[in-house]
């Protein structure tokens, strides 16, 4: 299991958080995801993540990794 940290500084709310995790879920090999906006750090758990995949399921949901 592979797990993968992503700062997204424009997380601040819950709506954040849910639209982050919803999206990065459908990321092939994701198998958790947890969006945290008061650290405003994104952790994925997974199988053969692709880092590509994971930044485009970010911005999908309207945000950018740092």
């Amino acid at each position: 299991m592979e797990v993968r940290t992503y700062s997204v500084p424009g997380m601040h709310c819950a709506h954040c958080k849910d639209a982050l995790e919803r999206e990065i879920s459908t990321v092939e090999g994701v198998h958790s995801v947890q969006a945290e906006p008061a650290s405003k750090l994104v952790t994925i758990s997974g199988l053969s993540l692709s880092d590509e995949a994971l930044r485009e399921a970010i911005e999908e949901a309207g945000y950018e990794a740092a």
